[in-house]
Parts: C-alpha cells; structure tokens; sequence
C-alpha cells in the first residue's frame, strides 16, 4: 500500500501503536505523516513527527535505543498503524522499558507505578 492512501487526520497524522513484535509487548504512540511513513518504510527504521517540537525524529537518534521495523500494519479504517519492531534497549524517554508502566487503579482513578511492569535501563531520548 502507497502511504497516500492511509487516513490521516487534519493535522495530516496518523497514530502508530509501536509493538515490541515477539512479546506483543505494546512500547510506544507515536504519530507519523505520510513522509515519516515513508522513511519508516525506507530505512527500517521508526520516524515520526514530534507535535511540540514540528519537525521529524528517528526513535533512537541520540540515545541508540532504536526499533528495527519488523512489519508495518494498517487497520480497518486505514486511520491507525501497528508498527512491529525489535526494540533495542528502552523505549521511553523516562527510561523505561515501555510508556505504559503505569496503570490507573481500581474505581477511584488514581495513576499508580506498578514496579513489575518495569526495565531498570537507561535513559532514552526525548520525544
């Protein structure tokens, strides 16, 4: 699929669920548009579009905490992207494994860190 064809919203982004692709492990969002798609695609190598910052990054740029791109999926509404990588070291820029470590708990809505969902690494750039 030509990445011209995929849905993007009026900011001309698409969200990307970054999956580490042998644990189903979910690592990252991020958003692309249809260029850092196509560098994505190009390089094997994830790029998105930094919303505060307005200008394209490569996920591991400064820290080397890349993601090689195993497989790149769309779904239903061509409005969102599974990208499936090989994650080398941590993910997020806190130094975590992944961006989801934390989990709200029970009815009351209170945002808890749950310490067995975390990597002891290092830190990784910001995004």
């Amino acid at each position: 699929m030509d990445p011209k064809e995929l849905k993007y919203d009026s900011a001309g982004l698409i969200p990307a669920v970054i999956q580490q692709h042998d644990t189903g492990e979910v690592l990252m969002v991020a958003y692309m548009n249809e260029e850092s798609v196509r560098k994505t695609v190009e390089t094997g190598l994830t790029w998105f579009w930094s919303r505060s910052r307005q200008k394209y990054w490569q996920k591991g740029e400064t820290s080397g905490h890349v993601q090689h791109v195993k497989e790149i999926l769309y779904d239903c509404d061509l409005d969102t992207l599974l990208v499936r990588v090989d994650q080398v070291g941590v993910a997020c820029h806190t130094g975590e494994r992944t961006c989801f470590y934390r989990r709200l708990a029970g009815g009351d809505a209170t945002i808890q860190c749950d310490d067995t969902a975390r990597d002891q690494g290092a830190s990784g750039e910001k995004q």
